[in-house]
Parts: structure tokens; sequence; C-alpha cells
């Protein structure tokens, strides 16, 4: 026999034909005279049914059982009028199968083949061939790499060039830890894996390809979250002659064409752009989610003469005062706001004030302390209605917004203010070029050490480094950051600068860096460019809420793969080779 369909493929219009398939059984129902299986490939499912007039073949299905393999050739037929089935793109006819065979027998699974299992991930790790059977966890998979089909076609068309780099490179770190590769022909000498193509990129825009992508892996050895995993992969892109409008401007219209070609959904350009201090004192954070209000608010000109003492002995102290307001809020009980409470404490926060609007005024928290002329002060700022509830912290920069945008996603989660199926795109730019570090004493890259700083700031990289804002732009969906890049640094003079604001030596630029520094000699031109976070992109395409139901293969949070056992020891003869001892 030879496959002639694909099980997802027959329709009422083939009624009458002869056909060979092959798959998976999903399902058998014995009725005590006919027998029917649901047979199942990456392509859908058909029903096949098996009569006793059928010998040998009927006897062979009484034995069937879910997740045998098997091969069959049948009749198309209608199904019975009172038998269709409109959630099967099959359901309208049925398989009378005539001869059978049983390609291979299966043990009988740890987990059933469906999407409403609840089981242990690590259980569907260990066994992620079966899990992969999973008509979702197939269709991530398929989604994904419709989008790789789509970002290829995207960049040929616009004349990018799709070069591959290497994934053993030079160990430069800056950022995250690397993932080292001993060598065993240059003893006790090591490779790193590429936490991104960064340095290679700018080289090739040095090389004159003027327009780079690929679709890549990158490596970084760090603590994981639901987000991230110690490989994963990019959408790399590098452009030379450009500013940040046409890196930003090549982009929305890669997400528009992704958008459109997956999900029918169109990507309204342009798409809105707010800076990093926009994002950040009215969101709390630089990925902010806009598929809801509940804005935080600035309060400290509100409170400028409050008698309310922690309030003027933070503005004393050169604190902040802000907050948000709740829809709704007042009918949450004194438990819920005591809950709150202590998550801003556990936030960082000293505490939280509140107070209920009532039809007749402010109630119950710090109301008493609220004057007449804040009272109108407030209900200008925030736009507050009968029924809702304010939350206040009064602290310094840092701490009054990041806990307020961290209550803000909690309670909006809580009260299910997030519509799921809404995209909400924003750029963010102007990030301040660098970072104190208190742990390193020292600034760091916000971005990466390549990032090139505003035209207008560079006066101020030596004397003034935490003023400098930066030629770098991220892409959010939803609250999540789906791609970020910048504007180069194309000058040697000024990546030195770069180098000795961020507390690197001359004698360490030139060990982790001398080849890009020499290249820069040699008619670097301006470049810039962006990575796309792949694996972020086709969660949310798909609705997933991790990225290891996109990924084929993935870690578990602790870096571990259950299913082959990796990472593993090795044998004494291979650590010898290498010239490498384990402590």
């Amino acid at each position: 026999m030879r496959r002639t369909h694909r099980c997802g493929e027959l329709s009422l219009q083939d009624a009458g034909k002869q056909v060979v398939l092959a798959g998976w059984v999903h399902r058998r129902r014995d009725l005590g005279g006919l027998i029917f299986i649901d047979l199942r490939d990456r392509f859908g499912m058909v029903q096949v049914v098996f009569n006793p007039d059928q010998g040998q073949s009927y006897h062979l299905a009484k034995d069937l059982r879910s997740e045998d393999v098997i091969e069959l050739t049948g009749l198309v037929a209608e199904r019975p009028e009172e038998a269709k089935n409109s959630k099967l793109t099959t359901g309208e006819i049925e398989i009378h199968a005539t001869e059978l065979t049983v390609l291979n027998k299966a043990k009988v699974p740890p987990f059933e083949i469906n999407d409403s299992i609840e089981v242990n991930e690590e259980l569907r790790l260990k066994y992620r061939y079966l899990d992969l059977r999973r008509p979702q966890l197939q269709n991530n998979m398929l989604i994904r790499s419709k989008v790789y089909h789509i970002v290829r076609s995207f960049f040929h068309e616009h004349d990018f060039a799709e070069i591959e780099t290497p994934v053993l490179m030079k160990s430069t770190p800056e950022g995250a830890r690397d993932f080292l590769v001993p060598s065993r022909t240059h003893p006790g000498k090591f490779f790193a894996l590429p936490q991104s193509p960064q340095t290679y990129k700018q080289i090739l825009m040095i090389a004159g390809f003027d327009r780079y992508f690929q679709i890549v892996k990158c490596f970084r050895d760090e603590d994981l979250r639901k987000d991230r995993q110690p490989e994963f992969t990019q959408i790399d892109v590098e452009m030379s002659f450009v500013d940040e409008q046409d890196v930003i401007d090549y982009s929305s219209r890669l997400v528009q064409r992704v958008f459109r070609e997956i999900l029918d959904y169109e990507v309204r350009l342009p798409i809105p752009r707010l800076t990093f201090r926009e994002a950040f004192e009215s969101y709390g954070n630089d990925k902010p989610d806009l598929r809801f209000g509940m804005k935080i608010k600035k309060l400290n000109a509100v409170f400028g003469n409050s008698a309310f003492q922690v309030f003027s002995s933070t503005l004393k102290n050169n604190g902040h005062i802000a907050g948000i307001s709740v829809t709704g809020g007042a009918s949450f009980t004194r438990k819920n706001i005591d809950r709150l409470t202590e998550r801003a404490r556990e936030l960082g926060a000293k505490g939280l004030a509140w107070f209920k609007v009532e039809k007749n005024g402010l109630a119950g928290g710090i109301s008493r302390f609220v004057s007449e002329d804040e009272q109108k002060q407030l209900a200008k700022t925030f736009e507050y209605q009968p029924g809702d509830l304010v939350l206040i912290v009064a602290d310094q920069y840092e701490t009054v917004f990041g806990v307020l945008g961290q209550l803000r996603l909690e309670i909006a989660e809580e009260q299910g203010l997030i519509d799921p199926k809404q995209f909400a795109f924003e750029w963010v730019v102007d990030f301040p070029l660098l970072e104190y570090s208190e742990e390193e004493n020292r600034f760091v890259a916000r971005h990466h050490p390549f990032t090139s700083p505003r035209e207008e700031d560079l006066d101020k990289l030596e004397s003034h480094p935490e003023q400098v804002l930066s030629r770098a732009y991220d892409l959010v969906l939803n609250g999540t950051e789906i791609a970020g890049g910048s504007i180069r640094i194309h000058r040697k003079d000024l990546q030195e600068k770069m180098f000795n604001a961020l507390g690197i030596t001359k004698k360490e630029a030139r060990q982790k860096f001398g080849f890009l520094l020499d290249a820069l000699e040699y008619g670097a031109p301006p470049h810039g460019g962006i990575a796309f976070g792949l694996d972020r992109l086709v969660m949310l395409l798909v609705g997933a809420t991790s990225i290891r139901d996109v990924i084929a293969f993935p870690k578990t949070a602790s870096a571990y793969s259950p299913m082959d056992g990796a990472p593993s020891e090795v044998s004494e003869d291979q650590l010898r080779e290498l010239r490498i001892k384990v402590l």
C-alpha cells in the first residue's frame, strides 16, 4: 500500500474513491458489530469503519488501541445524516476499510494525547515526542514554521542577504553569562556560544553587505523564567546608511505582514511611540501593556501642601507621589486592600495609601487628610467616578512608579480587565544609554556597549553619563518586549569613549573587542539594526503563556532536558582529550 491522501484532506467530494491512509489510532470504539477508529495524522482526523465482513482486517482492528500506527485501504462514503460531525473538517464522510496493516504497536502512553490534559510539565517534557502529537502543540509548531517562511519572504523581497554567522565565537562577557565550549586543539582555551551575533552583523555592514538578516540560535547561561530559555531564536537584522526611523519602518511592516498572514489581523501603522520616561511614569515599566487603562498619575503638585505627614516628608526628601485609580475598586474589602498593601511592601514600598470614591466625597484610608482643594485636583487628575478606588505610593522615583506599575498589572489580571484577543503594540524610544550597577560599582550598558548615544548628548558621555540618552528602540506587544535594537557606534573614537564610560580599560577593550575596533578603522558605514525574539512573537501569536509551548524541545526552569537527560556527565577520556579536570 502507498498513502494516497492525508487524514484531514478528504471531503464529501471524494465519496466513492478508494484511498490509502496512514497514521495513529486516536480512539477505538467497538459497538459490538462495527468497529470505529479515529485515525489521526498531522493534517487532521478521519473516522474509519471496520465491518465484520472484512475478516482478517476486522480481527486486527479489534486489537487496536490508542497510538498504534496503522495503514489502511478503504472507500470514502458519506456519513448518515445523524452521524455527521460539524466539529471535524472530515465530519461529513467516513472510510469503509477493506484492508489493514499494523505498522507498529504502541505501549499505553503516560498521558492522553489531547489538548485538555492536566499533567505535570516535567512528565510532558520527558515524553515530548508524545506531547508534540497533541493538536495544539502541533499547530504551534506549524505556525512557527509559517512565520519562518513569511520572515524570509519579506526580507528577500527587500534585498536583505541571509548570511549565517559563527556558533563558535570568542567569549566577550558583557551582560549575561556565556556558555563556554572547550577547544581540544587549543588546550586551555575556550569558544563561547553567541548570546547574539551582534559583533558579526556589525562587521557584515563594514564588509559592505548593506542589508543582512538571519534566523539564528542564541545562547545565554542565565536564570530562567517562563519567557526565557538557555537557547532561543532571534530574527536578526542589520542595515547600513539608516537612522532609527528606517529600522522602525521595516520592523513595523514585517510585524504587519506576519499578523496579516497568520491571524488575518491588520496591525495599524504607524505603531504608537512612547519615550522610556513616558512609559515608566505612566505604566511603571519600559514594556507597558496598553490593552487596558489605569495609567499612573503623578501627584507631587496635588499634595504640595499636604497635611498628611507621609506625603509632606516624602516631598521634603525630594521623593515622588503617584497613584492609580481602579474602576469599581470601592467594592474591594478591607482584606483585599490589606493584601495590596502587603504586596506593595514586598515590591519595595514603605506602604500604600488609599481612599474610596463615593457619591458624597471620599471615604476610608487617608480620606480625612485630603483637603477640599486636593479633592478637586484629584477628581480632575484621575477623572474617577463613585465606586472607584485610588491607590497611592509615596517614595523615591524608581520605587513609586515600579511598584504602581506592578500593582496595575496584577489588579488588571485579577479583575479580568485584559482582553486576551486584543493586540496592543508600541515602540519605546529614548532609553537611557547607561544605568548604574550597585553590584558592579560602575555604569553598565542598558542595551549593549555598541549602542550609539544621541548626537546631542555626546558631550555628556564623560561628564554626566547618567543623563545620556541612547538611539535605541524596543517593540512591545501586550506588555512583552518582542524586539529591540539600536543605531550602532560606527566610529572607533566614540566606541572607545563608550568603553571608558563603562569602566572597560583599553587593555580589556583590546582583549575582548580588538577585532571590532580594528574593523571600525577601515571605513565603517553608519548602521543600525534590531533583533526579534521569535519564540516570544510566536507565543503571542498562538495565545500560549510560555515559550516552552512554541519550542519543539525546550528545557525546564533549571535548564534540564528530561527527555534525553541533558546536560549529562561525559567520560574521563573525553575530559582528558580536552585537558579538563572536574572539581
